[in-house]
């Protein structure tokens, strides 16, 4: 299969970039928590609803490249997806950007295979990535955010700073044999509890917060729920 091109806004110290991106590889890291206490209360807790427990943790799902769109709007079947807010590693022409996606999910489908799932509906990103290495230094205080409209309300759904996560490096360190992503590679690297629990989102927004350089990453997408006949 030929690369998955997307136009993204490349931004580091000196500018910001347009640049045509080929993503080869797409991968989704699984059970990313630093606290393997917490990890495994949201395993039996997952357990208790019919998800089976990972062969490992964390764990790497492969989708495909293709499933990756920064549109504002994708199509699932019925009425059981949702999204989740994750930070994205990148690696382009051999430098780590970061980013921001949705791993949305069929959850019930999860039920039957949490790989096949994976695979089930498109991937919504942000089309702008900031350079990881203006962000290292500050890392832990990136946070997360993520929002649903309910009863016609719109309401955080989940919240946290990316230190509730595996660090990047640690991350790209237990995937890959050399500790090194290769290069046109997205890895969704994890994320937060749902205030509320999991459930189905027709609207889903999202965004990374940079407080110490003053800036976020945003972006939002409506779900086309398609009908599922027999």
């Amino acid at each position: 299969m030929p690369p998955r091109q997307l136009m993204l806004l490349l931004q580091n110290g000196s500018g910001a970039q347009s640049q045509q991106v080929s993503i080869a590889q797409a991968v989704v890291a699984g059970w990313t928590g630093r606290d393997a206490a917490v990890v495994e209360k949201h395993i039996v807790e997952l357990e208790a609803l019919g998800i089976r427990r990972p062969a490992s943790t964390p764990i790497f799902y492969r989708v495909a490249a293709a499933r990756l769109t920064t549109d504002g709007a994708i199509e699932a079947c019925g009425t059981s997806s949702g999204g989740e807010v994750e930070y994205l590693l990148l690696r382009h022409e051999g430098r780590y950007w970061v980013g921001l996606g949705s791993d949305h999910t069929d959850r019930e489908v999860e039920k039957y295979g949490i790989t096949v799932s994976k695979q089930m509906c498109d991937k919504p990103i942000a089309a702008q990535f900031w350079a990881y290495d203006d962000v290292a230094p500050h890392w832990d205080q990136l946070i997360l955010r993520s929002f649903v409209v309910e009863d016609g309300k719109r309401a955080v759904y989940q919240e946290g700073p990316v230190a509730a996560m595996l660090h990047p490096m640690d991350l790209v360190s237990r995937y890959t044999a050399d500790g090194v992503l290769a290069d046109e590679t997205l890895m969704f690297c994890g994320t937060l509890a749902a205030h509320g629990g999991v459930r189905a989102t027709e609207n889903f927004a999202f965004e990374i917060e940079d407080p110490v350089l003053g800036r976020k990453i945003e972006h939002e997408y409506q779900v086309t729920s398609l009908p599922v006949l027999g």
